[in-house]
């Protein structure tokens, strides 16, 4: 069951257009929730929904960060739709 808290995430998520990026910090924000970006993330490590684009979503110091289906999927992902450079 999701909470309230990881419909609005994924709502945020959703509107994250191809090519650009948000930090799971931004994410929180976005939310209402400034310091739950950790929150943010164990919320998109359980996501398995392609029309959530989690991988769009970012460290703050400009890592790419985790991603279930793999760390290197997520920066193929992102070199694909310019998002990051080759």
């Amino acid at each position: 069951m999701q909470t309230d808290f990881s419909k609005i995430v994924y709502n945020i998520v959703r509107k994250i257009p191809q090519g650009k990026t948000l930090t799971y910090k931004e994410v929180a924000q976005l939310a209402g929730r400034p310091a739950a970006f950790r929150a943010v993330g164990n919320i998109l490590n359980k996501n398995y929904n392609p029309e959530v684009p989690c991988h769009r979503v970012i460290r703050s110091d400009g890592k790419t960060g985790g991603y279930n289906r793999g760390s290197e999927q997520k920066v193929i992902r992102l070199k694909q739709e310019g998002a990051i450079g080759p």
